[in-house]
């Protein structure tokens, strides 16, 4: 199965030379599931084009610094795009603010969020079972880096991931969409060189330490949501299958 990485995010220059840029990130952590996927990347924030959303089997966008509400000039077709995904009924993933334009494209709103910044291993309780989830924990920890939140549901939008820090963590749009505002992709390693390079400066000092201690004895459930999206993609695609036959 073919899938599209819509790159909308950039590594900060001084990640550059120890992370693989967030594309290559998302193809290691699917990679995890063991399936048979090939990857193409479009890079939206340079100026890239999808010219069809046939293009490929299924779509995924990645995170960014930048928040919707920029509306900067490779976000309105971003969101064409999203809606005619939608309209179709091919597989998409958003990832941060790829749930976040996904929320908006459909009908929601994302703002700054009064709660601040949530960073380090988060814990979300699973509020909705769907066919894709073969493993169905009560909770799952992803590690998270934003302030940003989606803030109002678009229409069609349900529940599936939540917390206290984040109402609408995880959101499914029908059997064809699904987002979540964590970053599954991340590494320890990644999010400890995010709070690094912003504790006591962009992050405040006491949330840099809660979140460090976060991820104390404690470890994200990367394999899980892996195998997670893996299986919503590849539903989707049997699914197709099964329309065309």
């Amino acid at each position: 199965m073919k899938i599209g990485i819509l790159e909308t995010g950039l590594l900060r220059d001084r990640m550059t030379a120890r992370f693989d840029p967030y594309p290559v990130m998302f193809a290691d952590f699917l990679g995890l599931a063991q399936r048979d996927f090939e990857f193409e990347t479009v890079s939206v924030i340079r100026g890239e084009v999808a010219h069809s959303i046939y293009d490929c089997e299924g779509w995924l966008i990645t995170g960014s610094r930048h928040g919707v509400y920029d509306n900067l000039d490779w976000m309105p077709p971003l969101q064409a795009f999203i809606r005619e995904l939608a309209a179709a009924g091919l597989p998409l993933i958003g990832v941060c603010f790829g749930h976040q334009i996904v929320a908006q494209a459909l009908g929601g709103k994302v703002l700054k969020s009064d709660r601040g910044w949530g960073v380090g291993l988060h814990r979300y309780q699973v509020e909705q079972r769907h066919s894709w989830m073969k493993e169905q924990p009560r909770q799952a920890g992803i590690y998270a880096f934003h302030q940003d939140q989606v803030v109002q549901l678009p229409p069609d939008a349900q529940v599936f991931l939540s917390s206290e820090f984040c109402p609408y963590a995880g959101l499914s749009y029908g059997d064809s969409i699904i987002s979540i505002q964590a970053h599954p992709e991340f590494g320890q390693a990644y999010e400890n060189a995010l709070l690094e390079a912003y504790g006591g400066s962009v992050l405040p000092a006491d949330v840099t330490a809660v979140a460090h201690a976060s991820m104390q004895g404690a470890t994200a459930d990367t394999e899980l949501l892996a195998n997670w999206f893996a299986d919503f993609l590849l539903s989707r695609q049997v699914l197709a299958a099964a329309g065309n036959g």
